[in-house]
């Protein structure tokens, strides 16, 4: 069965490009997100960690 998919992935052309893709777009995604972790500012974080622990029903 592998042998089969195998195959048929090589016939098609271009087909190296969607890995590349797929490994960009998930470097992009993290590189964001670290970069908005040290950005955040230190009093929304602490709003945000609280926030399970508030009691007021409004």
């Amino acid at each position: 069965m592998l042998k089969f998919v195998k195959n048929h992935m090589e016939s098609i052309e271009g087909i190296a490009t969607y890995p590349m893709i797929s490994l960009l777009i998930f470097f992009v995604f993290f590189a964001l997100l670290f970069w908005w972790v040290f950005t955040a500012s230190k009093a929304h974080i602490k709003e945000m960690g609280e926030l399970p622990l508030d009691n007021d029903n409004q």
